[in-house]
C-alpha cells in the first residue's frame, strides 16, 4: 500500500482545524485579531439575523469594534430563526470552549438559555444580557446574577398602544400578536399593549403568538380578520410580525384595520408613511449591542460593578 506523502500528512491536521472552525458557526470581525495579550475577546450572541432588527444590532457592534480595535476583539453570532433555541445554546457553548472573556447575549428564550449561561459563568466567562431579559426568578433559582442592558418593553409598548387608543373609539375590538410566549420581552410588550388598551376601554378580542416571524403572524392575522369581521386594529410585538399583519389586512381588503408594530425597522417605514401602520417603537438596535459590549468591557476592566442599564425607547409615528 502506498504511503502518505509528508506534505499530505502535514496538510490533514490543518484541514481538520479549518473544518472545526467552520462547524463552530462563528466569524470574527475583519478588524479583530485573535489572542493578543491583555486584549479581551467579546462574543455577541443574538437571535435571528433574518430579522432586520438583529442585523442592525450586529452592524452597530461591528462598527463600534472597528473604531476600538485596540480595546477588544469581537465575534458576532446569530441563529437561523427566532425559535432555534438549540442552536443558540450551541453558540454559547462554542464561545465558552473558545475561551472568550465575555458573552453579550440577546436570548431567544428567557428561561431555556439559563443552564448554558450558568455553564459559561462556571467557566469564568462574563455574561451580559441585552434586549430580552432573562427570567429573574429562574436566575435566582440558579443562583445567578446577570446584568441586563435594554429597554423597558412594557412602557414602550404602552406608549405605542396609546397612539392607537387615540385613533379608535372606546370599546373598539382589537387583537394582539405577541412574540415567543416564553420570552420576557414578548410578555412585557403584551402587558404594555394590554395596559394601553384597558386604560382606553378597548375590547381585546384575541391574543395569539406569531413567534416573532412574518409568515406565522400573517397566518394568525388572516385568521383573526376572518373570525372578527369588526376588528379595528392589530397590535404586533415586533415589526416583522407587523409586516405579516399588514399583508393579511391588504389581502382581506380590510384597509380600515390599522396595525401597530415595535422595532422601527426600515421595511416598516413606507407603511408608516401611508398609514397602514399607525406607530412603532424604536429601541435603537444599532446602539443596544454597543451598550452591552461597553458594559462588559467596563466590568472586565474592573471599572464598574455588574449593574442593569435601562435604554431608550421612542415612539415613531408617520
Amino acid at each position: 500500500m502506498p504511503r502518505s506523502s509528508p506534505n499530505i500528512s502535514r496538510l490533514v491536521p490543518a484541514l481538520l482545524s479549518c473544518f472545526a472552525l467552520v462547524l463552530a458557526g462563528c466569524s470574527k470581525s475583519d478588524s479583530s485579531t485573535s489572542g493578543e495579550p491583555g486584549k479581551p475577546e467579546v462574543a455577541l450572541v443574538m437571535k435571528s439575523l433574518a430579522n432586520e432588527f438583529f442585523k442592525t444590532m450586529a452592524d452597530g457592534a461591528e462598527a463600534h469594534q472597528a473604531t476600538h480595535t485596540a480595546d477588544y476583539d469581537l465575534i458576532v453570532n446569530g441563529i437561523k430563526n427566532e425559535t432555534d433555541l438549540a442552536q443558540q445554546v450551541n453558540l454559547v457553548e462554542q464561545m465558552v470552549a473558545r475561551g472568550v472573556d465575555a458573552i453579550v447575549i440577546a436570548p431567544a428564550d428567557s428561561k431555556a438559555l439559563i443552564p448554558a449561561i450558568q455553564r459559561a459563568r462556571d467557566a469564568g466567562v462574563l455574561v451580559v444580557n441585552i434586549d430580552n431579559r432573562l427570567d429573574v426568578d429562574a436566575l435566582a433559582q440558579a443562583g445567578l446574577s446577570v446584568p441586563f442592558v435594554g429597554p423597558d418593553n412594557r412602557a414602550g409598548a404602552k406608549a405605542v398602544g396609546e397612539v392607537l387608543a387615540a385613533e379608535r373609539a372606546t370599546g373598539a375590538p382589537v387583537a394582539i400578536i405577541e412574540g415567543v410566549p416564553t420570552a420576557c420581552n414578548s410578555q412585557q410588550r403584551r402587558a404594555g399593549f394590554e395596559d394601553a388598551m384597558n386604560a382606553a376601554g378597548m375590547n381585546i378580542v384575541s391574543t395569539q403568538s406569531g413567534d416573532w416571524e412574518l409568515a406565522k403572524a400573517n397566518t394568525v392575522a388572516s385568521a383573526m380578520l376572518t373570525r372578527y369581521p369588526e376588528l379595528a386594529a392589530i397590535l404586533c410585538a415586533n415589526d416583522s410580525m407587523a409586516l405579516g399583519a399588514v399583508a393579511a389586512v391588504s389581502a382581506a381588503g380590510r384597509d380600515e384595520v390599522k396595525v401597530i408594530g415595535f422595532d422601527n425597522i426600515s421595511a416598516i417605514k413606507p407603511m408608516l408613511a401611508d398609514g397602514r401602520v399607525l406607530a412603532t417603537a424604536d429601541q435603537h438596535a444599532g446602539d443596544l449591542a454597543v451598550f452591552g459590549i461597553e458594559s462588559a468591557l467596563s466590568i472586565l476592566a474592573g471599572k464598574a460593578a455588574p449593574a442593569d442599564r435601562t435604554t431608550a425607547v421612542d415612539v415613531i409615528t408617520p
